[in-house]
């Protein structure tokens, strides 16, 4: 699933073409989603100029002057833009017409959205209860235990609810507990406050060389442009079961949490 540096990752490709163009047209082939496309949407963009383009959390959001377009990418969705009278495959479900090029939304598996906000984005259910921004100055080591200070649950599964901080999916979450020397089954309000403090850090250092590198492609994700992300090439313990820690040479373990997968160093952190 694209997670947080695959979001910003595209985010960032698509700016530079999407933002102050026109929308001269919208065709949807596949309004199916994980939520259905709004049936009005090709009419309520056509003609309408695109005045910005952010991420908040996973979703991604375009602003018009009348309203906000959020788009999720779901498990296997992808925006890139092509050559107008590009032929779509069988995945290709919304073009987004700007004239000289398209921007297209692929998604197999359709778990991603395309959603219409009319009114203050902040305020759409799925937007209105996030927490704090993990690349931004409104979280940090005390945020983070403020966050999880009555939470027993495993630190892990504490860092991915969206309620403590936005955007830390699985693969992000093993690593930043890598770097912070912290077991992933570790109690959340265990954690002193020096842990915290070490764990946000690492949580913005992982993300921050996750996008650098494009992020992680592991299957379907590719960039704007159809690249797919290096990040992959980095992890540390992710995906790394009974190999060899970087570090120490001990052997990668795995649990589960949360019906995902946890790979840590048993040496570099001890329960």
């Amino acid at each position: 699933m694209p997670e947080l540096p695959e979001v910003e990752t595209t985010c960032r490709g698509i700016a530079p073409l999407l933002l102050h163009a026109t929308i001269r047209g919208v065709t949807v082939r596949e309004a199916r989603l994980r939520w259905p496309v709004p049936p009005d949407l090709a009419a309520n963009l056509a003609g309408r100029r695109v005045l910005g383009i952010s991420r908040r959390a996973k979703y991604l959001l375009v602003d018009f002057e009348h309203g906000t377009l959020i788009l999720h990418l779901g498990m296997s969705g992808s925006l890139r833009f092509v050559a107008p009278g590009t032929p779509p495959e069988k995945h290709d479900h919304v073009d987004i017409d700007l004239g000289q090029t398209v921007l297209r939304y692929r998604d197999p598996r359709r778990f991603g959205a395309i959603l219409w906000q009319q009114g203050p984005v902040d305020a759409h259910p799925l937007l209105a209860q996030l927490g704090p921004e993990p690349l931004s100055y409104a979280f940090d080591g005390a945020v983070l235990q403020q966050a999880i200070r009555r939470r027993g649950s495993a630190i892990k599964l504490a860092i991915m609810d969206n309620h403590v901080v936005v955007g830390v999916g699985n693969i992000y979450a093993n690593e930043a507990l890598f770097h912070a020397g912290i077991h992933p089954a570790r109690a959340a309000n265990g954690l002193s406050g020096a842990e915290c403090a070490r764990l946000a850090a690492e949580i913005k250092a992982v993300l921050a060389r996750a996008i650098d590198a494009g992020g992680s492609t592991l299957r379907d994700f590719v960039d704007a442009k159809g690249k797919p992300g290096y990040f992959q090439q980095s992890y540390m313990v992710y995906g790394r079961r009974d190999l060899p820690c970087h570090v120490c040479g001990s052997l990668i373990r795995e649990l589960r949490q949360g019906q995902r997968s946890s790979c840590f160093c048993p040496h570099c952190q001890p329960c």
